[in-house]
């Protein structure tokens, strides 16, 4: 991205902004993927899904207490707690009925994951980075490879790693993810993050269950029951409830 960039003349970021792409990079990256990617290998992908659903609430959170340009009202609470349900029901086959109990220490991590993811992305709003969207996205990412490298090292993960004993499948699913998860999504979601409320832009944790659903129908066959409507549905007004609110004026600061 950063060369990409470079080649097509945007100015590279100076040192403030460096600084400020590592500081976001911190909990973005960090503290979220890395949260994340350890939990998943302790508990179930729909447990995690569940939890990671608790961005938009924390961004409504952050909003509030960080940037002072939302403010918490009945319509905005139902929404979140419509979405957190819809999700809920979306993934959960047994709703927690007859299974082991989620770890705490999984779970908790998960929790401080979407706070993480939050909070960076309220800093993106106030902290100087590039003004060209790609760029800094670019500087961002770079900025969490180090970090998550560093983390890597530092508990010993290279040791015994042998890139000749990844599959062809993984490199391509990595590939995926670098392209479309990162390049494409990242980016689009740092513009998103500067023309729109983050409480609306953080809708998209609602929304991820529901593509994948829909993609499992489609390409795999995966059946589609009156859960998996009735979950849909939730999320989609959700969704709606959040996105169809007015923004609030932003007081003006003398």
């Amino acid at each position: 991205m950063l060369l990409w960039m470079r080649a097509r003349g945007v100015p590279r970021p100076d040192s403030r902004q460096w600084r400020s792409a590592f500081l976001v990079a911190f909990p973005i990256f960090l503290l979220n993927y890395g949260l994340v990617f350890w939990a998943e290998t302790r508990i179930a992908s729909g447990v995690t899904a569940v939890m990671q659903a608790m961005i938009p609430a924390f961004m409504v959170l952050a909003e509030i207490t960080m940037l002072g340009t939302q403010r918490l009202s009945w319509r905005l609470t139902g929404g979140l707690v419509l979405g957190l349900a819809g999700v809920f029901v979306l993934v959960n086959d047994s709703l927690g009925l007859g299974q082991a109990p989620v770890d705490r220490i999984s779970a908790a991590a998960l929790l401080v994951a979407s706070g993480s993811w939050a909070v960076g992305s309220m800093l993106t709003r106030k902290l100087p980075l590039p003004a060209s969207k790609a760029m800094s996205s670019g500087a961002q990412m770079l900025a969490g490879g180090v970090w998550l490298s560093v983390a890597a090292l530092a508990l010993g993960e290279t040791r015994g790693f042998d890139p000749r004993a990844v599959s062809v499948e993984a490199w391509l699913a990595l590939l995926y993810l670098v392209v479309a998860g990162s390049i494409l999504a990242f980016t689009a979601y740092m513009w998103l993050l500067s023309h729109d409320s983050p409480t609306r832009v953080g809708t998209y944790a609602y929304v991820n269950p529901v593509v994948a659903v829909l993609l499992g129908y489609f390409a795999v066959g995966e059946p589609i029951g009156v859960r998996t409507v009735a979950g849909m549905a939730c999320v989609l007004l959700s969704v709606l409830l959040i996105t169809a609110m007015r923004k609030p004026a932003v007081p003006v600061r003398t």
